[in-house]
């Protein structure tokens, strides 16, 4: 048997004893914090429900967009100045990876890119470019980055990666998709005051007189649980309907307030709005993700200009710096990013661009063919640069009037001399 006294005497340093009390000890322990359920109502999920499915919405709407828009961008490569279409080519255009196509593989890059703001894109020991699902990223300023802990897909690099080993961006220095999660949940206050005050003002309203001599009644209670929760649910749920009362009970209906279509075309609006912040938030045009087909094109060339072509150059950037080099871009070996295939274009609608482009020595009839992605000719004149002779030098010109001028002499004196 073990016996505790109340009070022990203890050693606190050189020959001074410190009391030690074990009553005192348990006393004072804090009493572990009480845990309170709390009851989630089907409202509150099917609420929750709706707002992460419209933000997720609003968010692949955009990145959807800009994935497809660099999809339809042709991956140029270029060795010493000469365009080129070897394995580098086919490894951007068609395959980056044995499970994903070119379409696929920006997919998946562009909603890492938005939605984590980083992405690092790896290639394996066979070639093949693999977007990391998840990462350690360890920063040195002055020997450059190392990323550990490399997952793509099922499978674990087991070695670490150098920053000069690896494709490595960084969309903005702060996560724009957080910012807009947080502008989601403060906006989203208002929609759900919006919807609630629209549901209850389409609700049935009234009013239930009961009397004293029903409320004395014994089954008071049970009747009015059976009143409230069954017969006024049928009766209000039902387009046709008769409510049964017992003694002692009136009801007085209220009728519905009048809601204007206005009111409720502000609630659609507000969802509309969602769509616009996203938007802003990737320099998309709201008209754009919203689907809008008033000016297009306009809205189209503001993507254009504002999202996608300084997106073309980031991505390009550092796959030039990484992949191929210092010496070999500055020798015209590299990458380039044609973002000028991503507006439909019909052939019948550009002819007389087409014939300005031609014309004027700009484009070859090859290339515009491949510009619009109709097959080229086999032939020498397809690639010969055409030129009209009204955009011939100034000194052309000058040449010929004055042989002109020489001419219209000649004849004159050989006239006289007859």
């Amino acid at each position: 048997m073990f016996r505790i006294w109340g009070y022990l005497p203890i050693r606190a340093g050189k020959g001074k004893a410190m009391g030690f009390s074990i009553k005192r000890l348990f006393k004072s322990r804090e009493e572990p914090a009480k845990v309170t359920s709390v009851e989630i109502t089907e409202q509150q999920v099917r609420e929750t429900v709706t707002e992460v499915c419209l933000r997720e919405l609003a968010f692949w709407t955009c990145v959807g967009k800009i994935a497809n828009a660099l999809t339809k961008c042709e991956f140029r490569t270029f060795c010493k100045g000469k365009e080129v279409f070897g394995e580098e080519y086919y490894l951007w255009n068609y395959e980056p990876n044995k499970n994903q196509n070119k379409a696929e593989f920006l997919n998946k890059a562009m909603e890492k890119l938005f939605r984590e703001n980083e992405l690092l894109i790896v290639e394996s020991n066979d070639g093949q470019l693999l977007i990391a699902d998840s990462f350690e990223r360890k920063e040195n300023t002055l020997y450059g980055d190392t990323f550990r802990n490399v997952q793509a897909g099922d499978y674990q690099f087991s070695r670490f990666f150098k920053s000069e080993e690896v494709l490595y961006w960084k969309l903005n220095n702060k996560n724009v998709n957080q910012i807009i999660r947080g502008l989601y949940e403060s906006y989203g206050k208002l929609i759900d005051y919006s919807e609630r005050s629209y549901l209850k003002s389409r609700g049935s309203r009234g009013t239930l007189e009961i009397s004293s001599l029903a409320q004395a009644d014994k089954n008071f209670d049970e009747k009015l649980k059976k009143l409230m929760n069954d017969y006024f649910r049928s009766f209000f749920n039902s387009e046709n309907a008769v409510l049964p009362l017992y003694e002692g009970y009136k009801y007085t209906d209220l009728g519905s307030k009048t809601y204007s279509e206005g009111t409720s075309r502000d609630i659609k609006n507000q969802y509309d709005d969602i769509f616009d912040f996203t938007a802003r938030g990737f320099s998309m045009p709201p008209s754009l993700a919203k689907g809008d087909v008033q000016d297009t094109s306009k809205a189209v060339g503001e993507m254009l200009t504002f999202c996608l072509d300084p997106l073309a150059d980031m991505l390009q950037q550092e796959i030039n710096r990484k992949r191929n080099g210092k010496d070999n871009v500055l020798e015209g070996t590299k990458l380039s990013i044609n973002t000028t295939r991503v507006k439909h274009a019909d052939m019948f609608d550009i002819s007389g661009a087409a014939d300005k482009l031609i014309s004027s020595g700009l484009y070859t009839v090859n290339m515009l063919l491949r510009s619009i992605g109709e097959p080229q000719v086999d032939e020498d004149w397809a690639n010969t640069h055409m030129m009209t002779k009204n955009y011939a030098g100034i000194e052309e010109i000058l040449k010929k009037l004055g042989d002109n001028s020489n001419e219209e002499k000649g004849g004159e004196e050989r006239w006289l001399n007859r």
